[in-house]
């Protein structure tokens, strides 16, 4: 293979290049590494730093937030574990749900296909606030208010509606592989199980991923359906101790005052341990889910 020749100039915009990934890897990372060091700090304060690195270093504000729960006032573990089920099971109902309503678009031919595909379009044009009120009156029909399934049953119901990006990846499956699978005697569901979803590996990984870190971070649903402090997620924890314990009202009661200083006294000191564990599950996932994004599959799908 013939080297191409380094010009002052092809030297010159490399440089560049470099130079300007390097300032923006900085600005980004920077804020992240001053997480991490202040949720490292002993007193979980910025105001320990001396300079950019805290004084004293310590795992304990991590630890707190596994074991002290401040009078039960926040069960952080409780909440942490209600956010991966329902993210978990969200995301595995979602992305089966997603994948199947795709595979029927892309392949069956029926009376209303068309009709289908327009109605979805002009629904997604409207927020999805539009429907909180019949969406509300139904969950209370089903009795799942204040249950971590009515936030299971709303995302994964909702999931099928975004569809056509599935659609248009099956779509570039060769009809041959089915036709094949038919000869062989192959029926829907085994087409579906055996052929369709080993040759989404790429879709899948992104739907999951997708539907994972959305219902990870949603907290405006939990709002609406969830009452019980025990049954709420993580996220609605998050902007409480983040955004509501920022101040301290002196005309209330010896009672709530003493709680209100509690709850302020923890957010000052475990909010960045928060966040930074907050994180940790989709980081933790990303890794494995990204070499899925690039790879092949559909290579030697067809044999001439």
């Amino acid at each position: 293979m013939k080297k191409t020749k380094l010009t002052p100039r092809r030297a010159a915009d490399n440089l560049f290049t470099y130079l300007a990934l390097i300032v923006m890897s900085v600005i980004f990372l920077f804020p992240c590494l001053w997480l991490i060091l202040a949720s490292l700090s002993k007193t979980g304060s910025l105001y320990d730093f001396k300079g950019f690195f805290p004084q004293e270093y310590s795992f304990q504000t991590f630890i707190d937030l596994f074991t002290d729960d401040v009078n039960r006032l926040y069960p952080y573990k409780t909440w942490f574990f209600n956010t991966l089920y329902v993210a978990a099971c969200s995301a595995l109902f979602g992305t089966v749900l997603v994948l199947l309503t795709g595979y029927v678009m892309s392949r069956f031919r029926f009376q209303g296909r068309n009709t289908i595909k327009k109605t979805t379009l002009v629904l997604g044009m409207f927020p999805g606030f539009m429907g909180m009120t019949a969406i509300y009156i139904i969950m209370t029909q089903l009795g799942l208010i204040n249950k971590l399934e009515s936030l299971i049953f709303y995302y994964s119901a909702t999931a099928p509606l975004g569809y056509m990006v599935q659609k248009g990846y099956f779509d570039t499956i060769p009809a041959t592989i089915h036709e094949a699978a038919r000869i062989d005697g192959c029926n829907d569901f085994q087409i579906v199980w055996r052929i369709i979803f080993p040759l989404s590996g790429p879709v899948l990984a992104i739907l999951a991923l997708y539907y994972a870190l959305g219902h990870w971070n949603g907290y405006f649903n939990a709002l609406m359906y969830i009452e019980d402090r025990n049954l709420q997620p993580l996220q609605i924890f998050l902007r409480e101790i983040l955004v509501l314990n920022q101040k301290i009202d002196m005309n209330a009661d010896i009672e709530e005052l003493e709680a209100m200083v509690a709850r302020v006294q923890m957010a000052q000191t475990m909010k960045y341990s928060l966040i930074v564990v907050a994180s940790v599950p989709m980081l933790i996932i990303y890794p494995f889910v990204q070499k899925f994004f690039v790879k092949g599959v559909m290579i030697g799908s067809v044999k001439g």
